[in-house]
């Protein structure tokens, strides 16, 4: 079984390096990597040239178009049976490959994901961004974890399907954000069978700061919304939660402040548990601190992208809401 890993950049060499080498570490060699440059001005082609003897890479570059169109380019050269797609933030744990193997062999699947974690490399802030997007308290566990309120639907940092997959569903459509839950909600309707390999993990480095999740958060709660008119019956109460919050925390705030402070009682109740769980989870109190801000920033980022995109295109019924396109690749 041959595998191409397909990686979109835009003007993230320095990140590929970190990637690729970590890719020179697998135990399972029969794969490929074509790294595919999306009209970036920072480009990856000398860094992907040092890579030639250590790994069969392949370097191509195209006009700007997005991740998921990026993605599609990288598979129609692509030569695997399998289809792996990585973000270039990632860096890949040398069983990787294997585990996604083994897991095949011993169950076929048209299409699998898996988790991701924080390095024990990652620093502070890496570490509670990673934690606020996995945490049952912030996501529900839908992003791979072992609890879940959802089905499992692989995202596109840690995403593989089959050659079949891609011929029939022509991959990935061109929407900016939210292309990876497209894709798999279409993979599903299709008829092909995905499955969660929990083994095969990446560690994800994310967003490097408060201000720039909140953006990537945000363009999540509106790509949920567009997600929804292109799939009616896929919303479910999970993807209802953040913006739940998000008003009751208005709510609180507003009774605290005209009322009684005792309203704020289940922030700071919120609060303690995302302190204590980062805290033992993570076996460090600064982490544990840092995820409370990270996790508020998950629920309200996502929760007044979803608000905003559902009062534009649901209640005014426009076509579609700005997101923060300029900034989604930074």
């Amino acid at each position: 079984m041959k595998y191409s890993i397909i990686i979109p950049v835009y003007n993230r060499p320095q990140e590929i390096q970190e990637l690729l080498e970590s890719l020179t570490h697998q135990t399972y060699q029969a794969f490929e990597v074509w790294v595919v440059e999306d009209g970036s001005q920072r480009r990856s082609e000398a860094i992907v040239q040092t890579f030639e003897n250590r790994l069969d890479v392949k370097y191509l570059e195209k006009k700007n178009s997005g991740p998921g169109l990026s993605r599609n380019y990288g598979a129609a050269h692509a030569t695997g049976d399998y289809f792996i797609f990585l973000d270039s933030d990632c860096i890949i744990p040398q069983h990787y490959l294997e585990e996604v193997h083994r897991s095949l062999q011993q169950e076929y699947a048209d299409a699998f994901g898996g988790p991701d974690k924080a390095a024990p490399t990652f620093n502070k802030m890496q570490k509670a961004i990673s934690y606020s997007m996995t945490s049952f308290f912030t996501t529900g566990g839908i992003r791979g974890g072992h609890k879940r309120l959802d089905k499992f639907y692989p995202r596109s940092f840690n995403m593989g399907y089959s050659r079949a997959v891609f011929n029939k569903t022509k991959g990935f459509s061109g929407m900016r954000f939210g292309e990876d839950i497209d894709m798999s909600i279409r993979i599903l309707k299709d008829g092909f069978t995905v499955k969660l390999i929990e083994k095969a993990y990446v560690f994800h480095k994310r967003r490097t700061d408060f201000k720039k999740f909140y953006k990537q958060v945000f363009n999540s709660g509106i790509a949920r919304i567009n997600l929804t008119r292109l799939h009616p019956g896929t919303l479910k109460i999970v993807h209802l939660l953040p913006a739940l919050f998000t008003v009751g925390l208005g709510i609180l705030l507003l009774l605290a402040l005209f009322i009684d402070w005792r309203f704020l009682w289940p922030i700071f109740l919120l609060m303690l548990i995302l302190l204590v769980d980062a805290s033992a989870r993570n076996k460090n109190l600064m982490i544990g601190l840092l995820s409370v801000p990270a996790g508020f920033i998950q629920l309200i980022g996502y929760g007044s992208g979803f608000l905003y995109a559902f009062w534009n295109n649901v209640l005014l019924r426009k076509e579609k809401s700005e997101a923060f396109k300029h900034t989604f690749y930074k």
